[in-house]
């Protein structure tokens, strides 16, 4: 899971994270403490979906509209949106401001949460009991960038890029493939069995009750290491090269698994550059492959009613057939 959110916040195209497995195991804890290691970014000032000054190609109309007399940029903090199971429709994409409405009599653009999360991490717990009609509309907007709002007279289109990450217990019902396949990242958590992992686990969230302050002193350093960390990643991403070696062998393994369309070579591409670039290398190896591999691809996979064996143990199997 770890790996997983890093690789995630050194390179945003590798899709998002799901995070699936048992109860009071830390899974929203790690999500939503990544937002203190993500290096902030430079946005428009006063722009309500923090567009980017630098990519003309991807700003909002009023960010258009207003290049002639220049942008003015500023510093400001990578968003991490909560996406609540309640929330409805409006809230979410965005509804008429009802407040200017009646004060003013004017038809005016109230963002929703998907506007919060643009060039940031939209987070969805219990991404598997969120309702029909909102998985719907995260997969329009996940897979265009762009939110469309038609309703009461308005018509709105605005960027809405962000990375998607869920988390969920399994035993609480299954994902929709439609949108299990939009998760570039899926990993299995599980509780504990090592003892002294416990005994660690326990102490630590006993002192951070007991003084969070003293708690976030004595990790600041750790913390702070971890946030250089990814800032050093990002900025070695372009340069790290994939080998035609490598890359066959990520096409490969896909093929032995039988993934549907390239999606998977994609994503298994990325993500071994991305832990490439985090573990300070210059070229992937076939190294990172096989510690991404099931990540990567064993979500991706169909069922075969002829192999009892786990998603993980077929990754296994096809990784242990192609990289030896």
């Amino acid at each position: 899971m770890r790996r997983a959110l890093l690789v995630a916040a050194v390179d945003p195209a590798v899709g998002g994270v799901l995070v699936f497995g048992d109860r009071g195991t830390g899974k929203s804890t790690a999500v939503r403490a990544l937002a203190a290691l993500l290096p902030p970014m430079r946005a428009v000032a006063g722009c309500p979906y923090a567009c980017d000054p630098a990519e003309e190609a991807g700003l909002c109309p009023g960010c258009r509209s207003r290049l002639p007399q220049g942008l003015t940029a500023q510093t400001v903090p990578v968003p991490v949106v909560d996406l609540p199971l309640g929330a409805t429709e409006d809230r979410v994409v965005g509804a008429l401001d009802i407040g200017r409405a009646l004060a003013a009599g004017e038809k005016a653009f109230e963002p929703g949460l998907l506007a919060r999360a643009n060039r940031g991490f939209l987070y969805i717990d219990e991404v598997n009991l969120l309702e029909d009609h909102l998985v719907d509309l995260l997969l329009d907007v996940a897979a265009s960038g762009i939110n469309t709002v038609e309703r009461e007279g308005l018509s709105i289109r605005h960027p809405a890029r962000f990375v998607l990450v869920g988390s969920g217990n399994p035993e609480e019902g299954e994902l929709r493939p439609q949108l299990l396949d939009r998760f570039g990242l899926a990993v299995a958590v599980t509780t504990p069995t090592d003892l002294a992992a416990r005994i660690a686990i326990v102490r630590r969230r006993d002192a951070y009750e007991r003084d969070p302050a003293a708690f976030a002193a004595d990790w600041a350093d750790e913390e702070a290491r971890l946030a250089r960390t990814i800032l050093e990643a990002r900025a070695r991403l372009a340069r790290v090269a994939v080998p035609d070696a490598v890359l066959e062998a990520a096409a490969r393994l896909c093929l032995v698994l039988g993934t549907d369309g390239l999606r998977g070579e994609l994503t298994l591409m990325r993500t071994a550059r991305a832990l490439a670039s985090l573990d300070g290398e210059r070229r992937v190896t076939p190294e990172h492959l096989r510690r991404i591999a099931p990540a990567a691809l064993g979500h991706r996979l169909r069922r075969n009613p002829l192999d009892e064996a786990g998603s993980e143990a077929r990754v296994a199997r096809a990784v242990a057939e192609v990289l030896g």
